[in-house]
């Protein structure tokens, strides 16, 4: 069954060539032009992966995210104006799992897309190695990636694709300092390019999101100018 993408952008030129470059690769594309109709619409109708554009009308793209994020934990590609720096990093911050910058390849896009289903595809599939289900228990952290599910001391995370990788990958290996670099492949797949402030940004609402439920969360733990590591308990 072909996987639903939905565009967000109030630049019908940037729909129409898109959803054609995705109908060809055999995509299912559902278009919006302004947040509101794109957040009834996928509430109601949920897509595999959305890309939001941050400007629109009625209700911009962060806080179409931050709704959307309320309910669901659906793959979400920002697309971003080269000054729009800060808005990259808020989108990051509010739960986004990559962006891309106008004016881009369709190309480029495609390569974005196709790596972020993969890595969804393989959050929620048993990964060899791993106990039988899927389960990955670290003291009071449960993972379940059959069923992209996370625990903290019973309680229920809601974690994006790459948030879950980044902390499936910490917690794997607790003790274990990984860099930046290797956080990205983790999370994002060899040759993409990520700035090093999108890893942070992932950790630091990882981090709050934990502490929501537990405000002496300190597991995570920044070794500055090397990376980050999962402490063992």
């Amino acid at each position: 069954m072909p996987q639903t993408i939905a565009l967000v952008d109030d630049d019908r030129n940037i729909l129409t060539s898109l959803s054609m470059t995705l109908e060809q690769e055999g995509y299912t594309v559902r278009t919006y032009t302004d947040g509101e109709s794109a957040l009834q619409g996928l509430l109601g109708k949920p897509a595999d992966l959305a890309v939001l554009d941050i400007k629109m009308p009625r209700m911009d793209g962060m806080e179409l995210l931050q709704r959307l994020r309320a309910r669901s934990a659906m793959p979400v590609i920002f697309l971003t104006s080269k000054d729009e720096e800060v808005d990259e990093l808020m989108g990051l911050r509010l739960g986004a799992d990559d962006y891309i910058t106008k004016p881009f390849s369709q190309r480029l896009v495609l390569e974005r897309i196709r790596a972020l289903l993969r890595r969804n595809d393989a959050s929620r599939a048993e990964a060899s190695g791993q106990p039988p289900g899927g389960l990955l228990v670290r003291g009071d952290l449960t993972l379940d990636e059959t069923k992209h599910t996370c625990l903290w001391r019973g309680q229920p995370i809601q974690l994006t694709v790459t948030e879950f990788l980044l902390v499936k990958t910490l917690a794997l290996r607790p003790g274990l300092v990984k860099n930046r670099d290797q956080l990205i492949d983790a999370a994002y797949g060899e040759n993409i390019y990520v700035d090093d402030r999108t890893i942070d940004s992932h950790v630091k609402r990882v981090r709050k999101k934990f502490r929501a439920v537990d405000d002496e969360f300190a597991q995570i733990e920044t070794l500055y100018g090397i990376g980050y590591r999962y402490k063992e308990q």
